[in-house]
């Protein structure tokens, strides 16, 4: 748990010197509990509190960068349990599994896929972050994986293997991408354990249940071993998820240091519907990495656009920039149609007009990411922001016609929007549906 200011006040000198800029020490301590002021403003704490005061101020659940240049994410960092208590912060890393087995032409079809895998949703590229390199016994052709995938990619890499030798050689051709360890367990944890202290690496560790993966993360401390990873195995998916609830309630909830960093699943599903299922059960219940099998567009995107989803801010909806789109080869004569600037909204309608090939004019709204319907109940979509909108676009320079579509569930407001814009309104279809028939049969 978090200090309380009075857990903080019992380590502060209680000298009330006013150095800080607050009246009492006991001002400064609730100050800090808000993290509202940073402990150097205090010039006569002790060292030991300082180090007490600066352990408890970190993060709950480590943050750990993987990869490295444009390509890194970063994972762990969170502080809830539950997204609408403030929200999930570092969106888990999705990867595929590739193993050595496989030939040279297979594994090069499998990365042009991932490479590939790039969507566009609401404004946000929605893209794969990992690919994991699976050792199948053969030292000498796990290497010649190593060296084609580095070729043929720039995504971060996970080893996965157990053989400390293998590894060596594996981490010493990849170090310059920063490679993650995915091997430690109780029977080789002092070899790998070295390895990950000597290449800096990023270290999955594994063990069967949270009591030994405690024993084991506290061991690679005392190792050196600063970034690390759990993992408790293969289970069904139901214990898997406890695994992972009880992971994230142990750190966030008692603190427990030995358990607070980020998780990794592997889902080993054949069928693609199933794997997508549990991969997305994952990113609810809280991994960190999740490493699949299947390379379908329409299960990635699936997965990816949940990910979205789960990740985005409750507090803060997608928005676009507030302004004027054309769509189309828009000339003097084309509509002009008013919406918001929350990004699901915008993106809809775009679609919808991008439909009827109709070229037009998009007028986004400044609601504060609200939608039509809740902009217009918050007063953020009034005749007011409207007409101002419309004047700060140049509307009027923009086409010669003095016409304003507006959205069917706020036809209310096409009275005053008339006569505080001068414009003649029209009232659009309610959903963004109808907008293709709507602009064709548009006179």
């Amino acid at each position: 748990m978090a200090f309380s200011g009075l857990d903080i006040y019992k380590l502060l000198p209680k000298t009330n010197c006013r150095e800080c800029g607050l009246a009492t020490c006991l001002a400064f301590a609730m100050q800090l509990a808000k993290k509202t002021v940073g402990l150097e403003k205090c010039p006569f704490v002790s060292e030991e509190s300082k180090n007490i005061l600066e352990a408890q101020a970190l993060p709950p659940i480590k943050q750990i960068t993987i990869g490295v240049d444009d390509n890194h994410f970063d994972l762990g960092n969170e502080t809830v349990l539950f997204r609408h208590e403030e929200k999930f912060r570092n969106q888990p890393g999705i990867g595929f599994v590739i193993e050595d087995s496989l030939t040279d032409a297979q594994i090069t079809q499998r990365l042009n896929k991932i490479n590939d895998f790039k969507f566009e949703r609401v404004g946000q590229e929605l893209k794969v972050n990992l690919v994991a390199l699976k050792f199948s016994q053969n030292e000498k052709r796990y290497l010649e994986v190593v060296k084609l995938v580095l070729k043929q990619t720039l995504l971060p890499l996970v080893l996965i293997c157990q053989e400390a030798q293998v590894l060596r050689q594996a981490l010493v051709l990849a170090q310059t991408r920063a490679p993650v360890i995915f091997g430690a367990n109780p029977e080789n944890l002092n070899l790998i354990g070295a390895l990950a202290k000597e290449f800096n690496a990023p270290l999955v560790v594994s063990a069967a249940d949270i009591v030994a993966l405690t024993k084991l993360t506290e061991e690679l401390k005392t190792l050196g071993v600063k970034d690390l990873i759990l993992d408790t195995g293969d289970k069904p998916v139901a214990e898997k998820i406890w695994d992972l609830t009880q992971l994230r309630r142990q750190a966030l909830k008692k603190s427990n240091r030995a358990l607070g960093y980020p998780s990794l699943v592997v889902v080993k599903q054949s069928d693609p519907y199933q794997e997508a299922i549990e991969a997305t059960a994952y990113i609810a219940k809280y991994a960190g990495i999740i490493l699949i099998q299947g390379l379908d567009s329409w299960e990635i995107l699936s997965i990816l656009t949940l990910r979205q989803d789960i990740y985005s801010d409750p507090q803060k909806p997608l928005q676009i920039e507030p302004k004027i789109y054309p769509v189309g080869l828009v000339t003097d004569k084309s509509p002009v149609l008013i919406t918001t600037n929350f990004s699901l909204t915008y993106y809809t309608v775009l679609a919808e007009v991008e439909a009827s090939k109709v070229p037009a004019y998009i007028l986004s709204i400044d609601t504060q990411g609200m939608s039509v319907l809740t902009a217009w109940a918050a007063d953020k979509f009034s005749a007011e922001y409207i007409t101002k909108a419309v004047a700060d676009a140049k509307v009027k320079e923009l086409v010669k016609h003095n016409n304003l579509i507006i959205p069917g569930y706020v036809a209310m407001l096409s009275g005053d929007l008339e006569e505080s814009s001068g414009c003649n309104i029209i009232v659009g279809p309610k959903e963004a549906a109808g907008i293709p028939s709507f602009l064709k049969n548009l006179s």
